[in-house]
């Protein structure tokens, strides 16, 4: 009987390994479809899709909230390290390419086929996602294997779903693509799967080791090893899993946050002091996005998207503009400059994670040092708008002043945020949650997830988090406007939704 219900079991794993297949690639693949001829990126409907499927499962009777009877969706929500790594990777390179003058690899080892496999998506993007869902699910599983770390119900499988999904990716390769060099290209994907992972366990092992010191996450010390690495290795050529996590890394990821933060839809909204942290949250994703663009604008003096896009991203480690940028959907010129406006501003997260740490430990937000870090956040961001309006920027000029910009920006967001919210009824663990979803702040967000904030907070973030993603329409919305004005953003609606932003957050410090 005891091998039975193993056998069964066993059945049951593969089970949901091929349910949440066809949950979360066809999520991405029709996202992909409704934006098709347009210049809007698909992320705008993986939002949509997302919560509703989330909401769906639960209302249904199929699942409850957390999705713990899908627990291979839920582990995918738990990746976001591993696609943060290679945007890490990638944007050490640019750094060490810009700012030390130095020619990067032109070289490309895979030509796609540019034949659709359905309506906006080609047969090698194609590959490219379903590659990035084995590599997520084997990555991890991997580096969980190698820790010990057995505290979910798929503790004792690990090891078949990291065969299962690094196997899987291994093979996944495009057939009808033209690879050049076909066996050093392989050994490249299964080089970067096993960095990857020597990353991830590294960055464990030292978040553990200074814990006693300062409680920073695993997240921070995976982007100083992943950024370090670029900069040394500026001229590598990609592999097959740095080219499927870059591409679609983050929208599989996002796919999976948002279908668990719609199962709790209906939970956390009878829950108390829920309602400030969505309100906030809410009304911050207008402003904080909208409200650095206009600065941009009417201070910068610049409109372009090459600037706003990985700007923005880059100013508040936005994991849904980011995501856009990389896979290309806001240009070349974004997609090349975002990983570096990405990776220097979170070089600051060591005052981030620091302060919060040590505000987690005592219940409140630790206010002198979050004052000067708004002090200094606000000499950046000034000093980053007069460079960026110099008649005679180039790339290198642009990209200082951008990072400038983002330095500032992002500490005003982060500390300038949390001072005010120290004003409302939340408490600080609530107040984090509001932070982190009112920027769609990936490295908030993963710290959170990791338990920074305590096992409430750790099971409501992927919620509020993909809650306030429901802003993103017109975010994407208006980013897409611009792709389709010669790539310049308007003007007066951005003004306009800043100003709503504004007046929004006061109110919900104030009212909620």
């Amino acid at each position: 009987m005891e091998q039975l219900l193993q056998q069964v079991e066993s059945l049951q794993l593969l089970n949901h390994f091929l349910l949440s297949l066809f949950i979360i690639i066809p999520m991405v693949l029709i996202s992909r479809t409704v934006v098709a001829g347009t210049r809007y990126s698909p992320i705008l409907i993986i939002v949509i899709f997302g919560l509703t499927m989330g909401f769906i499962l639960v209302s249904s009777g199929v699942a409850e909230p957390g999705l713990a009877q899908f627990p291979v969706v839920e582990l995918i929500s738990k990746t976001t390290s591993i696609a943060l790594i290679v945007t890490f990777f990638v944007g050490g390179q640019e750094i060490r390419k810009i700012f030390g003058n130095k020619e990067g690899a032109t070289k490309d080892l895979l030509i796609h086929n540019e034949d659709e496999a359905v309506l906006g998506t080609t047969r090698t993007q194609m590959v490219l996602i379903v590659r990035s869902f084995f590599l997520l699910i084997g990555i991890e599983a991997l580096s969980r294997v190698i820790l010990g770390l057995n505290s979910s119900p798929l503790s004792s499988y690990y090891p078949i779903m990291a065969y299962l999904g690094l196997v899987g990716s291994i093979i996944l390769i495009d057939s009808k693509a033209k690879i050049l060099e076909k066996p050093l290209y392989i050994r490249k994907g299964v080089l970067e799967i096993i960095v990857i992972t020597g990353i991830l366990i590294l960055a464990f092992h030292l978040a553990a080791f200074v814990n006693q010191i300062v409680a920073l996450p695993s997240i921070f010390f995976a982007m100083v090893i992943a950024t370090a690495l670029g900069m040394i290795y500026y001229n590598y050529v990609f592999g097959p899993t740095i080219k499927a996590l870059l591409f679609a890394g983050i929208p599989v990821v996002l796919a999976g946050n948002f279908t668990v933060g719609g199962s709790r839809i209906i939970e956390v909204f009878d829950m108390e002091g829920a309602a400030s942290v969505l309100g906030y949250g809410f009304f911050g994703q207008i402003f904080w996005m909208f409200g650095g663009m206009a600065l941009l604008m009417y201070f910068g003096k610049t409109q372009a998207v090459r600037n706003l896009a990985p700007g923005m991203a880059g100013a508040l480690s936005h994991t849904g503009l980011t995501g856009a940028c990389t896979a290309g959907d806001l240009g070349k010129r974004a997609a090349n400059r975002a990983p570096m406006l990405v990776n220097i501003p979170f070089a600051m997260h060591i005052f981030v994670f620091s302060i919060l740490a040590m505000s987690s430990d005592r219940g409140s937000l630790l206010m002198i040092p979050a004052i000067i870090m708004s002090g200094i956040g606000f000499v950046l961001l000034i000093l980053g708008l007069k460079n960026i309006k110099k008649p005679d920027n180039d790339d290198k000029g642009e990209m200082t002043a951008l990072l400038q910009f983002g330095f500032g920006w992002q500490l005003i967001a982060i500390f300038g945020g949390l001072i005010l919210l120290s004003f409302s009824s939340m408490g600080l663990d609530f107040g984090a949650m509001a932070k982190a979803s009112a920027i769609s702040h990936f490295g908030l967000f993963a710290a959170i997830q990791e338990g920074m904030f305590g096992a409430e907070a750790a099971g409501l973030i992927t919620f509020t988090f993909s809650m306030t993603f429901l802003v993103h329409p017109f975010v994407f919305f208006m980013f897409g406007k611009a792709m389709e004005n010669n790539e310049e953003m308007p003007k007066l609606p951005v003004y306009i939704l800043s100003v709503i932003g504004f007046v929004g957050i006061i109110s919900s410090v104030i009212f909620l």
